[in-house]
């Protein structure tokens, strides 16, 4: 959630922001409202409090009829003060279900609009030239013995498959890659929970605007992850952190994809499950948008490694995630679409996240403070798309990338079965 210290000092810029997302900010007006009744509930309960402690005193000394006389008051002034806590309980819940609709608020130099607004930061690479028609993922992983969507509908249903032969190697060398970049740049490797609890959820944004994505399993009331940012996030919930962390992800990852009829159907650019590593730190927040620089860095050392045309965009306030105050994509060229489609995604939360969850960190003075949270993506099975389709050859056999192969076990090209 937002700082309540900023929306009341400065009201104006949660408008803007509410403003530039395209969301409702009427919704600022109803929480300066209800924080004020919060707050005037607060002072009242206190007074009561204060008066009921005085009167508790004044009883203890009285005699005779002035006693009783003061029983009664005090009996009175009970009641009074009951209804005065009722009234605060009351708006402070209101206060935290208008608090729970505003999401975090967006970087002043991010693009404003929605989804096709956003910026080109940089172009990194050229199309390649084909001397021959190339052929897209799902014909060339289906030559080589990698994929298989038949079978996986079969068991799954509808953008479920299977990896097999190189296709399977071909994805646990990009996450044992990711893994080791993340491992040498400090990252401390985890394998996280799919399955998380509804606070944890809720906490990291995910129950809001994009809550039709995820998986609920209303018997055990759980939800699959679509990114081990989650359990990355609630990792340290209620905790006071000594200094910052950075930690690097291991999930399969889960999304219903709601929405999305029609889309990517072909393949596997768009689909239910698939694994990921993913890069998750809590810094201080003056830090953060120096953490965002480095996570995006890390994602393009990633990218050069498998030798793609990419480029980097900054993604618009409209097509911003809950929690985001600011996104970077970086998008590789997809030679068959004609278009760069989204590998990776980085995101600097600030302290939306870590307020929800209540993650402090000790400042130089020992004072406990909320931490910034920001994630970043390493690696996922969608990477197979722009490596299958960029290192095509003629003969429908793929090269391997040089940094891959010894995550392949030495292996250069991959020829059809």
């Amino acid at each position: 959630m937002i700082d309540l210290k900023v929306l009341r000092e400065n009201p104006e810029t949660v408008r803007a922001s509410q403003r530039a997302r395209g969301e409702d900010e009427g919704v600022v007006d109803s929480l300066l409202s209800a924080d004020e009744r919060r707050r005037s509930a607060i002072s009242r309960a206190d007074t009561l409090r204060a008066e009921q402690k005085v009167l508790g005193k004044e009883v203890g000394r009285a005699k005779g009829d002035e006693r009783a006389a003061l029983l009664v008051k005090a009996k009175d002034l009970a009641a009074e003060v009951k209804a005065a806590e009722a009234e605060q309980n009351a708006t402070a819940d209101e206060v935290n279900e208008l608090l729970a609709k505003i999401p975090n608020l967006v970087h002043p130099d991010a693009p404003v609009g929605g989804e096709d607004d956003f910026v080109v930061v940089k172009t990194v690479g050229e199309p390649r030239e084909f001397d021959f028609e190339p052929v897209d993922h799902l014909d060339l992983g289906t030559r080589l013995g990698a994929i298989d969507m038949e079978r996986g509908a079969k068991v799954g249903g509808s953008r479920f498959y299977f990896l097999k032969g190189v296709g399977a190697q071909l994805e646990i060398a990009l996450l044992n890659m990711a893994a080791a970049q993340a491992t040498a740049n400090g990252f401390e490797l985890m394998i996280t929970p799919t399955l998380v609890r509804p606070e944890i959820m809720a906490g990291t944004g995910f129950l809001g605007a994009h809550s039709s994505e995820i998986y609920h399993l209303p018997a055990d009331d759980l939800y699959l992850v679509g990114t081990s940012e989650v359990p990355l996030a609630g990792y340290h919930a209620d905790e006071i952190l000594d200094g910052e962390r950075r930690y690097a992800g291991w999930s399969s990852c889960y999304r219903r994809e709601a929405g999305s009829y029609g889309k990517d159907t072909r393949g596997i650019i768009r689909v239910h499950q698939f694994n990921k590593v993913e890069m998750f730190s809590y810094v201080k927040p003056e830090d953060a948008e120096a953490e965002h620089a480095r996570l995006l860095g890390w994602e393009e050392e990633m990218l050069a490694k498998i030798e793609v045309p990419y480029r980097v965009i900054d993604t618009a306030t409209g097509d911003l995630g809950t929690s985001a105050h600011r996104k970077f994509d970086c998008e590789a060229w997809v030679p068959t679409q004609q278009k760069y489609r989204e590998l990776t995604s980085t995101s600097n939360c600030t302290t939306f996240q870590a307020r929800r969850l209540n993650v402090r960190y000790r400042d130089e003075n020992g004072k406990s403070q909320i931490a910034a949270t920001l994630n970043g993506t390493l690696a996922t099975t969608r990477w197979i798309v722009a490596i299958l389709e960029n290192h095509q050859q003629a003969d429908g056999s793929v090269v391997v990338p040089q940094a891959m192969r010894p995550f392949m076990g030495g292996l250069e090209v991959l020829r059809p079965r």
